[in-house]
């Protein structure tokens, strides 16, 4: 089975280099590897000790960044490694101001596990939420070094659930203990005789409620809202803007602000041209009045965030194609949340829809029908807004327990 696996790295190491020909973003994952040791000896200290965070994109990062602040928090002089598996994660967070080495991570090989791990001295290894690498992991625990899982959620469809899948089931005994979000992912886990389990839940809610108590005020986005009923669509990608900009196009006394997952000119510029009412760049913003435009659309990344807090229902993308992306972000804010069908992998999205704090859609008549509702009747939308900010606050604090338990 090692056979087959170590097969599986090099055709996919393979198949990168050629889709990079065509592809920027796999383009970013071939070049960011070829560079990794050459950042990792420009960067590290070789005579301090690492806590390494793993997050396999942006979105595990924010899961990581309540633990990165903590411990900056507690020990300032505590350095930190965060390694990222996408260039999604790592061209955005690569200058993160409490990370003191940010890199890709190296291919999962023997050799490259043994020399990341002789290169950096690791003190404790929090890999966030998934990302089971059979080397690294090996390694770390050959070394005897702290390994945790953090907001880990397993499904029976995963492959250590299966006959087949005994083998890599094996690098889960690697951690040092294993915390969860739900029931069903310690259920799965004592199936495979792994007990060193505790349920606390998702830390990401601790990172959208500090994003809520620290958010920064946008005066022009004030200017822009006025008294009327804002509707932010936040990661939206072309399948999201397929069923989204007819609605934009037609609605009326709505002001709008899109922020799409793809920021590139190109895309912007061709949503900008798909609508019909007087939108704005964000970054033009203060070249304009913007109590004059219906429309704002996001053309960087960073904004997403504070955007949400002007949003009396926010939309998020993701749904109609592979899954959705955060939707606490804007539930934290007290938004209610519509998004698309690709929704089930997230415990949240389903909690939320079953409170009536969210609305699951799946077609064009769907997203208008929806929110038109919830604009028709302000009990309908005070309640789903009441319903995700208490949400929120009742799920805060796993970050708090690992940190005490672990650091």
């Amino acid at each position: 089975m090692k056979f087959f696996y170590n097969l599986s790295i090099y055709l996919y190491y393979m198949l990168a280099h050629i889709v990079s020909l065509s592809n920027k973003k796999a383009g970013k994952w071939v070049k960011g590897r070829k560079e990794v040791w050459a950042h990792l000896n420009q960067q590290v200290d070789p005579n301090s000790s690492y806590i390494w965070v793993h997050c396999a994109s942006l979105g595990e990062f924010e899961q990581g960044r309540p633990l990165i602040e903590r411990i900056k928090a507690k020990d300032p002089s505590q350095k930190i490694l965060v390694t990222f598996f996408s260039p999604s994660g790592y061209e955005v967070r690569k200058n993160f101001e409490l990370a003191d080495v940010v890199l890709y991570l190296p291919l999962d090989t023997k050799k490259n596990a043994q020399r990341l791990l002789s290169t950096i001295n690791i003190r404790k290894a929090y890999f966030i939420k998934y990302e089971f690498w059979y080397y690294f992991l090996n390694e770390l625990h050959r070394r005897s070094i702290d390994t945790y899982l953090v907001s880990g959620i397993f499904r029976p469809s995963q492959i250590f659930f299966k006959p087949y899948g005994k083998w890599y089931a094996r690098i889960l005994h690697n951690f040092t203990f294993l915390y969860l979000q739900n029931e069903i992912s310690k259920d799965l886990l004592q199936s495979i005789g792994i007990h060193n389990t505790q349920i606390l839940g998702d830390t990401r809610f601790d990172r959208v409620h500090d994003i809520a108590l620290t958010a920064n005020d946008l005066p022009l986005v004030e200017t822009f809202k006025q008294n009327q009923k804002v509707i932010v669509c936040g990661s939206t990608w072309p399948e999201d803007e397929a069923v989204l900009l007819d609605y934009v196009n037609e609605s009326k006394n709505i002001k709008w602000i899109i922020a799409p997952h793809e920021v590139s000119e190109s895309h912007i510029l061709s949503l900008k041209d798909r609508l019909t009412k007087k939108s704005v760049f964000f970054s033009n913003l203060k070249e304009e009045d913007p109590s004059q435009f219906d429309i704002i659309i996001a053309d960087g990344y960073g904004y997403l965030t504070s955007l949400y807090k002007y949003a009396d229902i926010a939309y998020v993308g993701g749904g109609f194609g592979k899954s959705i992306h955060n939707i606490l972000e804007a539930a934290t804010f007290g938004a209610p949340i519509v998004f698309g069908p690709k929704h089930s992998k997230f415990k949240e999205a389903v909690d939320l829809i079953d409170l009536k704090g969210s609305f699951n859609v799946h077609n064009k008549d769907e997203v208008k029908g929806t929110i038109n509702h919830l604009l028709e009747s302000s009990d309908s939308l005070q309640s789903a807004s009441t319903i995700c900010r208490k949400y929120v606050a009742e799920n805060t604090g796993a970050t708090d327990v690992i940190l005490k338990e672990t650091f």
